[in-house]
């Protein structure tokens, strides 16, 4: 210790002793390479620094556009190429698998505009459920993401967040004893759509198979409410199967909406590996066929996914009896599996395909067919196209029951 003591000691001194002369400069505060020593320190005056060609070679080089547009070959890409799928190896060394990944054509943005929040914010203050968020709709940036509330489009979720049933593609929370249905849900929505200056609303619903009927006069009461505030909104319902209980489907189907909607999701050779072991596509062909009956001048509307392994046959067989019951819309989709416990997807079907399933579609005498990979039931393109259709019957005046007519029939039943 002593030893190290007399060094410092020597080397301090040292520095001392050495001579002040012009050549040497004087001993300063200690400076690092990130550091830009001052004018004042040096005695100079300041001056700018040297301009380097650092600016120069980055101003010659490709540009931002030339990452994202691929370099100077911009040309279109053939379809075969613009839909070839990608895979890449995901996980931990040695125990790597090949996934595919998701094409460009279903990259949809994240949602974060402020008309998307104000609308969230009024949901959440009634507390009230969407199927954009619950399904994880792909769409919900754009049809939340209007100028205004009232160029958005929100499907309302009735009777909770909670569904009875297990289908094997849906993300919807189940349990066997949902909680109790909120008694202020219809006039809350009702509330809510006024608020919102809507032309066209949809109304779905979990499935409530704990309850006698299924929810069935919540649904119809939720419509006479929404027709009270505003008799000029058009509503559209996507309801279950209420377990086959076709009075149920009279009694929704006579309570003033326009549009009675029933998915039957797949073809009928894959529904029960698709749906819960509750539904099926005869009973799902049922309810429109009664919807219809009950009201000659509804438009009954359904959807089917793709992308489950169904066969071309297997899509024919399924509209051919969906046009033997009367159903005047049908839209396709491709499914996407919300999380690694529901059902793989089994193809990427191509924006070519859904178009040529369109056109079958309406071929065959559909009234409307929306088709494509991010169609969903209630798409705000085929909303705008019914509307137009629903006007056109109004001002012709074919409408059907009344909106006290409605409370008659809701009235009857739950007596």
């Amino acid at each position: 210790m002593a030893a190290s003591t007399n060094k410092l000691r020597f080397l301090y001194s040292s520095a001392r002793a050495i001579p002040q002369t012009g050549s040497i400069a004087p001993v300063s505060r200690r400076t690092y390479a990130t550091t830009e020593p001052s004018p004042s320190a040096t005695g100079a005056p300041a001056a700018p620094r040297r301009r380097t060609n650092f600016t120069d070679k980055l101003n010659a080089g490709p540009s931002f556009a030339d990452f994202v547009s691929g370099g100077e070959d911009n040309a279109p890409l053939e379809p075969s190429e613009a839909y070839a799928l990608k895979t890449a190896m995901v996980g931990p060394a040695g125990r790597k698998k090949e996934m595919t990944r998701l094409p460009s054509w279903l990259k949809t943005p994240i949602p974060d505009s402020q008309n998307y929040q104000r609308l969230k914010k009024d949901l959440r203050g009634l507390n009230l459920h969407t199927v954009c968020e619950e399904a994880r709709c792909p769409n919900i940036s754009d049809c939340w993401g209007g100028s205004d509330k009232s160029a958005a489009t929100a499907t309302i979720m009735l009777m909770g967040d909670t569904c009875t049933r297990g289908c094997r593609f849906c993300s919807v929370k189940t349990n066997r004893n949902p909680p109790p249905l909120d008694p202020h849900e219809p006039e809350n929505t009702a509330e809510a759509i006024s608020r919102w200056s809507l032309g066209y609303v949809v109304l779905t619903s979990v499935d409530r198979d704990d309850l006698a009927d299924g929810g069935a006069r919540h649904f119809a009461e939720t419509v006479i409410k929404i027709k009270q505030k505003k008799p000029s909104m058009l509503v559209e319902c996507l309801t279950g199967d209420y377990r086959g209980d076709l009075e149920m489907v009279k009694l929704v189907a006579r309570s003033g909406l326009d549009v009675y909607a029933h998915n039957v999701e797949t073809v009928e050779a894959l529904t029960p590996f698709v749906r819960d072991r509750r539904a099926t596509f005869q009973q799902s062909l049922s309810v429109l066929k009664t919807a219809k009956e009950a009201r000659s001048d509804l438009i009954t509307k359904t959807s089917l996914m793709l992308g489950f392994g169904e066969t071309e046959e297997q899509l024919w067989d399924a509209l051919r009896q969906l046009r033997s019951v009367g159903v005047d819309v049908v839209t396709f989709g491709q499914y996407m599996r919300p999380t690694k416990r529901h059902m793989p997807v089994h193809e990427y079907v191509t924006p070519d395909q859904f178009e040529l399933w369109r056109q079958r579609a309406l071929d065959m005498g559909f009234l409307y067919c929306a088709s494509g990979p991010l169609v969903r039931s209630s798409y705000k393109a085929g909303e705008a196209f019914i509307e137009n259709v629903l006007k056109k019957r109004r001002a012709a005046g074919t409408t059907g029951e009344s909106v006290t007519d409605s409370k008659v029939v809701v009235d009857e039943a739950t007596r």
